[in-house]
């Protein structure tokens, strides 16, 4: 099966879909011929889909990803730079989440949009874990808390660094500083041996963080439990994940209790000109 298909009648001989593919997989047209794939290119194209994202006229088809299937980039959703600074300005870490759950519908279209972010030569190495529940959430926070006053007793100084015993005193007084009194907890985890995995999940987390944000709920980075998950085997257990893979980081979502109405300040950025 051909890598791609030319429509003659929309081409323009413009060159635009062999200029933006990253490894360089096209021939551009000439008089005689219409853009072509290259020797090799069916085993070297990553599916990035460049080439048919940026012609401008619809002329060109991967055979992996139909024309139809692509949705069209409408100028109208724009947004302006004072929109977007202003939107990632006032981003906030939502740590006091409103009881009821999502619907699972919502969860999906919010993953549905993180899978975009973007991944080493385009592996998208990540797979998504949904919890949700208060209750389940509780005992693998219960996990979390377990691994901590194991860190406490050995006199390991991540303990004082990360203030464990200060943490592990909120929790017996009967508050949640695991996760928050969450009732959706999305973790992306990866196989170990892909290179480009800890990268993704990152930026897959961020992603899910952002359009979280926009959708108007509330989202906060889990860092105690994606450090209990990568380091204490009872809780890589309960979550059940694929033996050779590892856990890429943890969000908490939900519904904020608050509204947050001004922006706080942050640090100057330490900038070096080269």
């Amino acid at each position: 099966m051909s890598l791609f298909t030319i429509d003659a009648d929309k081409c323009r001989h413009d060159g635009i879909c062999a200029a933006v593919c990253p490894l360089r997989l096209i021939q551009p047209a000439d008089q005689d011929h219409l853009p072509r794939a290259i020797a090799g290119a069916q085993e070297l194209c990553i599916n990035c889909g460049h080439c048919a994202a940026a012609c401008p006229h619809g002329a060109l088809e991967l055979a992996a990803m139909p024309l139809a299937s692509l949705a069209e980039i409408r100028p109208e959703l724009r947004i302006s730079p004072a929109q977007a600074e202003q939107f990632l300005r006032a981003r906030r870490s939502v740590r006091n989440f409103k009881p009821e759950e999502l619907p699972r519908e919502t969860l999906q279209h919010l993953i549905a949009v993180a899978r975009y972010a973007p991944s080493g030569h385009n592996v998208q190495p990540v797979h998504w874990l949904v919890i949700s529940g208060r209750e389940k959430l509780a005992g693998l926070a219960a996990q979390v808390i377990a691994w901590m006053e194991l860190v406490i007793n050995s006199g390991d100084p991540l303990a004082g660094l990360l203030h464990l015993e200060r943490v592990v005193e909120f929790w017996r007084q009967g508050r949640d500083p695991i996760l928050r009194g969450a009732p959706h907890l999305v973790m992306v985890h990866a196989p170990k041996a892909e290179r480009t995995a800890p990268q993704a999940c990152t930026l897959a987390i961020a992603f899910l963080d952002l359009i979280a944000q926009a959708n108007s709920l509330g989202a906060c980075w889990a860092g105690f439990f994606n450090a209990a998950a990568l380091l204490y085997p009872p809780l890589k257990n309960a979550l059940g994940l694929p033996a050779d893979h590892v856990p890429g980081g943890a969000l908490m979502l939900g519904r904020p209790a608050e509204t947050y109405w001004r922006i706080p300040d942050r640090k100057p950025a330490a900038i070096t000109w080269a």
